[in-house]
């Protein structure tokens, strides 16, 4: 058919026009997975809105992957709406409107940390699958934060799973190996190199369409290498000084779309004392315990001098090493303490029991 400026047309009918309607459909299902949307997310697209995945938050903008009802894709730097009840961060799947982002969708999982006033919590990564525990062992595996990891991973309701860096200038890998498996029973281990290309596929493979994963690690072990060495990028790596002690490469939480379909929010490293701790978590980790704990006479048993502690009896045994019932204890502690710091009554005795202060910050002396 002719059009009156003279180009020819094919009039839309009924079918055609649903059918365009199931590419457009298609198009922006194709664009969700591959930003990592599953059945699992289980989110309903309010009327009038766009979904999308945040990418990074920068105060109060957030850079969203996201595609309009045609299926076309964009990345914008959107606006976090004053009405928020909570704030967007990596891996967020958000509504939007207008260029703001008006709706945060509900977390299936949350990797989280206590936040530096003591008191919150910081939520570092949502909508996770998999949280890969990055672990260097060129000089030795560090056993407490390993353990730590463990944790927060378990915590975070997503599957832990722990990636040994830097095999190839590790002395004793099978040692590494029995140690990781010793500290974190039940959760798969993976060896690799970024310079031999060791473990790498196997991780490609984990990696695929549907999965969402995080890079939980200190500075230095070797995340930034493992995204090179997975997608042949060029991210910014520094070098680890003499001490070990790594230097940031990653200052921002960034979200990659991988070549084998998966998706990996890539954060900065973590020190220690940032990590969390929740008794779920700790269960988990030290499952092993907890077995041997069934033996115990007292269910509250504390297993630090209790009578008829079988905890205490597998390490004079030999069953449970020492140095794993000593990092639980030490860890039990530090769940307390942080629940005490998170109550504003106990934060209350504890300003009481310290008297006041004056405006310098130190103690009023008597």
């Amino acid at each position: 058919m002719k059009h009156p400026d003279g180009r020819y047309w094919q009039p839309m009918n009924e079918s055609t026009h649903k059918g365009a309607e199931e590419s457009a459909a298609e198009k922006s299902a194709h664009v969700l997975r591959t930003l990592g949307l599953t059945k699992q997310d289980g989110l309903v697209i309010g009327e009038g809105l766009n979904l999308g995945r945040v990418s990074i938050v920068h105060g109060a903008t957030g850079e969203v992957i996201w595609c309009d009802n045609s299926g076309q894709e964009f990345i914008s730097t959107c606006h976090l709406s004053p009405s928020l009840d909570i704030r967007p961060v990596a891996g967020d799947w958000v509504g939007l409107r207008d260029g703001q982002i008006v709706v945060v969708h509900p977390r299936r999982s949350a990797l989280r940390r206590p936040d530096p006033n003591g008191r919150d919590i910081q939520v570092l990564a949502a909508n996770l699958d998999l949280v890969l525990l990055v672990v260097p062992i060129d000089r030795g595996l560090n056993v407490r934060m390993l353990e730590r990891f463990a944790i927060m991973a378990w915590e975070s309701g997503a599957r832990p799973f722990v990636v040994l860096t830097k095999s190839d200038e590790a002395s004793d890998i099978d040692a590494s190996l029995e140690d990781t498996k010793s500290a974190v029973p039940g959760v798969e281990v993976l060896t690799t190199s970024s310079q031999s290309g060791e473990g790498i596929e196997h991780l490609r493979d984990l990696l695929h369409e549907g999965v969402t994963a995080v890079m939980l690690g200190a500075s230095g072990a070797g995340k930034t290498s493992l995204l090179n060495a997975l997608e042949g990028s060029e991210e910014v790596t520094r070098t680890v000084n003499r001490s070990g002690e790594g230097r940031h490469a990653t200052t921002t939480r960034k979200l990659y779309r991988l070549s084998s379909g998966g998706v990996l929010l890539d954060i900065p490293g973590i020190r220690l004392l940032d990590l969390m701790v929740g008794q779920e978590g700790v269960d988990e980790t030290f499952s092993d315990i907890g077995e041997i704990a069934l033996g115990c006479r007292f269910r509250d048993c504390s297993h630090n001098g209790d009578l008829g502690c079988a905890v205490e009896a597998a390490v004079l045994s030999g069953e449970l090493p020492a140095r794993r019932l000593e990092n639980w204890r030490l860890i039990q502690t530090e769940l307390t303490h942080q629940e005490h710091r998170r109550s504003p009554e106990e934060m209350a005795k504890a300003r009481k029991r310290s008297g006041p202060t004056t405006k310098t910050g130190k103690k009023n002396r008597p």
